[in-house]
């Protein structure tokens, strides 16, 4: 028994900080494992060779600033995480280990908004599909992270607003789904979990605040805060698609009037070009003509892009975030929305927040929920878990990495 304050309790201490890091960075080197945990590099050394000779972490050779360095990852061997994302048409399901390497992974249609139950039996068989394809052990899994197009209530654990996925009502995602895997379940909604995956692997990577816009059939943010997802108190920050731009204007489906989502959704945006373009066309198809030069698609796309960037605008005046990631298929347009977004914040943000400002599209395409839900089930592990061996079974040894 350890006794706290004890040498024992101490090294044990260390070493989980040493595991973390490296499991939620998915490698570092020993210089920058000693930079994130503030332990001396003497001190990092011993507790690699530990964890490496316990079959915990691989080293292997790299280089850092043109010098010879050793990388520190979670062996590949050490478990499993699962990433589930909801879209309102689309479930997309991945299988990763914990040296962030995607085992397997696969994307179906699916009408997200018409049965929650019908949502989980498929999502349940795509899991399971995933996981006899690769040859895991079930024992291996080490939790899931879960991800929802709405709002998630934090204290009772279900979906905050049922006019956004109204067959989903009184529906507890990550319990429904604990229920089925029998593994711990972390759900939150799909533009945090694209800012965690952005901010892990992708356009957000090195920095420590910013704002994952994602734009699909609503519009919703993912606010990164000092490094972590922000959620505030009731589980609804990050509704900037609920900002009012005109109080006469369309009816939301919230209830309000003139929302951002009003102006920039696909749902209300794709009316627009219906009677010159047909009744087939979709969001991506917009971008594709637009970036063909068809002159009503890129006017649209301009005025979504306008009509975006007034609601990033309040975003720097309120939290003054160093960077904005636009995901969903409208990040495709590339300069034809973004050059839009940036006038408008140029035009109404305070002018040092702008200047502290850069706006990208996401790097990581329609991939960035499922993994940020992956990161998510990384964050939220133990790591005693991995420290006392209770994660056993075997992996396949290679396999690509998450990005």
């Amino acid at each position: 028994m350890e006794t706290p304050g004890s040498q024992s309790s101490l090294h044990r201490a260390n070493l989980e900080r040493v595991v973390r890091a490296v499991r939620l960075a998915g490698s570092l080197t020993q210089a920058e494992i000693a930079r994130t945990t503030g332990l001396s590099a003497a001190t990092v050394s011993n507790i690699v060779r530990e964890l490496k000779d316990g079959g915990t972490v691989e080293v292997t050779p790299t280089s850092s600033g043109g010098r010879r360095a050793r990388s520190v990852s979670l062996s590949g061997d050490a478990g499993i995480v699962i990433g589930v994302d909801f879209g309102h048409a689309h479930l997309r399901v991945a299988v990763g280990n914990l040296a962030h390497q995607v085992l397997a992974e696969e994307s179906e249609p699916l009408d997200v908004d018409a049965s929650a139950a019908q949502g989980f039996d498929r999502a349940e068989e795509l899991v399971d599909r995933l996981i006899a394809a690769t040859g895991v052990d079930r024992s291996k899994i080490a939790g899931v992270g879960l991800g929802v197009p709405g709002p998630i209530d934090v204290e009772s654990g279900t979906l905050g607003s049922t006019a956004i996925l109204p067959g989903w009502s009184g529906a507890r995602p990550a319990e429904e789904l604990r229920g089925r895997l029998g593994v711990p379940v972390h759900v939150d909604n799909d533009a945090n979990l694209g800012a965690l995956g952005e901010l892990v692997w992708g356009s957000g990577k090195g920095v420590r605040d910013l704002a994952y816009i994602k734009v699909a059939s609503g519009v919703g943010a993912g606010l990164v805060i000092d490094g972590k997802i922000y959620r505030g108190p009731g589980g609804t920050a990050g509704e900037i698609g609920h900002i009012t731009l005109d109080e006469s204007g369309p009816v939301c489906r919230c209830g309000n009037r003139g929302c951002l989502e009003t102006f920039a959704a696909a749902r209300y945006v794709l009316p627009l070009l219906q009677s010159s373009h047909g009744s087939d066309l979709t969001m991506e198809g917009v971008v594709r003509l637009a970036r063909d030069g068809d002159p009503g698609c890129r006017r649209v796309i301009a005025d979504v892009g306008r009509h975006i960037g007034s609601g990033v605008a309040n975003l720097c005046n309120l939290l003054n975030p160093t960077r904005v990631v636009l995901g969903g298929d409208l990040a495709e347009a590339g300069e034809l929305v973004l050059g839009p977004i940036r006038e408008s914040v140029g035009r109404y943000a305070i002018p040092s927040a702008a200047r502290q400002l850069s706006v990208l599209p996401g790097a990581l395409g329609g991939r960035a929920e499922v993994l940020g839900a992956l990161a998510l089930a990384l964050s939220e592990m133990g790591d005693s878990t991995l420290l006392d061996g209770s994660v056993t079974g075997a992996l396949p040894a290679a396999a690509p990495a998450f990005t």
